[in-house]
């Protein structure tokens, strides 16, 4: 803990974290999509074989068939598209379908449209890509939590130590369908802190904690700022303050790579800085 004597001035401030709306009220932050540069991240995918079309026929599938997940927890389906293709339509009956694909029967997934020749023995199935488009709407990533050196207000002209507390542990997760199953990875790479006076850093990392006993006039050895000055002038004598973590995101798996614009979770709260007063004793 750091200790500073203020003379003169009385200040005091709270944290108030308002995160973006959570996708889950159990601490989940959103995931919101914007261009990362390089996205760098590792996913993982196999192959699982067709299943023969059964006894649950679907008039609108090519083979009379309406599959159902295999262990991934989606289910997929063949719906008939009216479909004129800009290169003419393709030689033989036949037929253009949408394939349909609902994870845990929400928010379906569409791709296509497909053309099937018609009693085409061909289930409905997506390419490696399309299942990773999947696996990231799935993923869930930590909201980012705020924590500073000095831990209220802080001191024009005091280095205030910047760190995360919460919000930087990869994220993972996997969709199957009949014949593809993959999983996409996300990971953190850095955060961007917005401190409300015009400045703006970024950090490759977390931040480092302040440890007991350190120097309290020294600086974050690797994310921090310096206020130049107070926040008095500001709506409710206050710096609005932001950290906003970027993800990235790749999937690779069946002999393809790829990548997906990153992710961001951000986090907000508000900083008091206070000029330090001196107090002359006249000795």
């Amino acid at each position: 803990m750091r200790r500073i004597l203020i003379v003169g001035a009385a200040f005091s401030v709270t944290l108030v974290c308002a995160p973006e709306p959570a996708i889950a009220d159990n601490g989940w932050g959103s995931t919101n999509c914007s261009q990362a540069p390089s996205p760098v991240c590792d996913v993982a995918a196999g192959t699982r074989p067709n299943r023969p079309a059964g006894n649950n026929a679907h008039p609108n599938s090519p083979t009379g068939d309406e599959s159902d997940s295999d262990g991934g927890g989606f289910g997929c389906r063949h719906i008939p598209v009216d479909y004129s293709p800009p290169n003419g339509q393709p030689e033989g009956p036949g037929g253009w379908f949408m394939v349909i694909c609902s994870p845990d029967g929400k928010d379906p997934d569409s791709h296509g449209p497909v053309w099937i020749p018609t009693g085409a023995s061909t289930q409905p199935t997506l390419s490696p890509a399309q299942v990773a488009e999947i696996a990231r709407k799935r993923l869930r990533l930590a909201a980012p939590t705020i924590a500073t050196s000095p831990s209220g207000t802080q001191l024009v002209h005091l280095p205030t130590w910047l760190w995360l507390s919460g919000g930087w542990t990869p994220a993972e997760e996997t969709a199957s369908v009949p014949g593809v199953s993959v999983t996409a990875v996300a990971s953190p790479a850095s955060v961007t802190w917005s401190m409300g006076d015009g400045n703006t850093i970024t950090c490759t990392g977390p931040g480092t904690a302040f440890q007991a006993g350190t120097d309290p006039k020294s600086a974050s050895p690797d994310c921090g700022h310096t206020y130049r000055r107070s926040s008095a002038g500001e709506q409710g004598q206050a710096f609005a303050v932001s950290a906003t973590v970027h993800w990235t995101v790749t999937w690779s798996g069946a002999g393809q790579t790829g990548s997906f614009p990153g992710l961001t979770t951000t986090t907000s709260t508000s900083f008091r800085v206070a000029e330090a007063q001196a107090l002359n004793t006249g000795r």
